[in-house]
């Protein structure tokens, strides 16, 4: 096997959105760039739902052909029902692999180095601090020398591994999903489904992404529940309980698995010459566990402070720590009350869940939709229960201090 050497700027780990968003906004400012991704395209393996918001659509220009508007947003429990409305669309389901290619085509286009079935396998380092990283490709081994590092790698934060600065998630999401042709589809309406006839510690979902397309899926709370997100999708679908009983033929196309952390904002995110993003520094939604839109945004901050820090000509951690600062002041006060709503919903009953889903039912669009997608703190939540005195806004939040 021979070492080939590279020297770059930024070397970025990961070519999902987090990982292309870096590289893109990195080369915009200039730099040398490159991308090492381990599968042999981007986006071979699928594993996310898809949802996301029409706002985040518009922000990052995304392509209209990858993503399916909803505007219909059902809340099913064994016994309850619960469906908010709006006139325009407000979420999406997205094309995944459409999109994240389109974001590794547009960084490509800026002159982004794209290395396609490259497995990093470790990390370079001079004077104990990160200068690089070492990978496995086709070609045999490379060496990757850069000022700058972003872990873009998701789940497995494989980098800061490396260096033993993170250590395995104890608290995460994993989801199973069929994506899959339906008879009968409502294209602009989605379904969360709530209670243990659905998931234990989670979430059943139908997301449509075309008229006659649909993902349907189980998400399961590690360490809250052991149970194998596979076979309750299984048994959901064989039963074909709640909404899944309106759907008609359902023909299974591609299978989908993924995990995603849901420790909240537990992890510094900057040490000298290293940025983590995205699920590697676990900026995800503990709701309904989605953070894409958090890793194009916070990649995108990634590319710039870093781009900032090498014309300084400063990389350590002190340099790089405006990245840390701009996204915890957007949504870390969010993602706490969110995460407060979370831990009480996982111990929910069936019954309790008909209940709680009553509390939702005279929410506005707006209202609804800023709650399920975390854009609320706790002002919010008090201003919410200001506009809605009878209703049990308080114990939606867990009490509110």
């Amino acid at each position: 096997m021979r070492t080939v050497l590279n020297e770059f700027d930024l070397v970025v780990v990961g070519g999902g959105p987090a990982g292309s968003s870096a590289a893109h906004a990195a080369a915009q400012c200039g730099l040398n760039v490159a991308m090492i991704e381990r599968e042999q395209s981007i986006a071979h393996s699928v594993r996310t739902s898809g949802v996301t918001w029409m706002e985040s659509v518009r922000e990052f220009g995304i392509p209209a052909d990858c993503y399916n508007p909803i505007r219909h947003y059902a809340f099913c429990s064994p016994g309850n029902t619960v469906k908010v409305s709006d006139e325009t669309a407000r979420a999406a389901v997205l094309d995944v692999r459409g999109t994240y290619r389109f974001l590794a085509d547009r960084a490509v286009n800026r002159g982004v180095k794209l290395h396609l079935g490259t497995r990093v396998t470790g990390v370079l380092l001079e004077g104990g601090r990160i200068c690089g990283v070492v990978a496995d490709s086709p070609a045999g081994r490379i060496e990757f020398r850069s000022r700058v590092v972003v872990d873009a790698s998701g789940f497995w934060s494989v980098v800061a591994k490396s260096m033993s600065l993170v250590g395995q998630w104890k608290r995460f999401g994993v989801g199973a999903e069929w994506e899959a042709e339906v008879e009968n589809l409502q294209a602009d309406t989605w379904w969360l489904m709530v209670g243990e006839e659905y998931s234990p510690a989670g979430y059943a979902w139908i997301f449509p992404v075309g008229p006659n397309r649909a993902r349907i899926g189980v998400g399961v709370g590690r360490p809250e529940s052991g149970v194998d997100p596979t076979k309750k999708l299984q048994d959901i679908m064989k039963r074909r309980v709640g909404p899944i009983a309106e759907l008609g033929r359902i023909d299974p196309i591609e299978f989908h698995y993924g995990m995603i952390p849901n420790e909240g904002l537990s992890r510094r995110t900057v040490y000298d010459g290293l940025i983590l993003v995205g699920d590697s520094a676990g900026q995800a939604n503990p709701l309904v566990l989605e953070g894409i839109r958090y890793a194009i945004r916070f990649g995108r901050v990634a590319g710039r402070v870093a781009a900032d820090a090498i014309g300084r000509g400063d990389t350590s951690r002190g340099s790089l720590e405006e990245y840390e600062r701009r996204w915890r002041k957007d949504i870390q006060s969010k993602v706490r009350t969110a995460a407060r709503v979370q831990s009480r919903w996982i111990g929910l009953t069936d019954e309790q869940w008909d209940r709680e889903l009553e509390i939702i039912r005279d929410l506005s669009a707006d209202e609804f939709l800023d709650f399920i997608r975390a854009d609320f703190g706790i002002s919010d939540a008090i201003k919410l229960a200001a506009r809605h005195p009878g209703m049990a806004i308080r114990r939606l939040f867990g009490g509110m201090r």
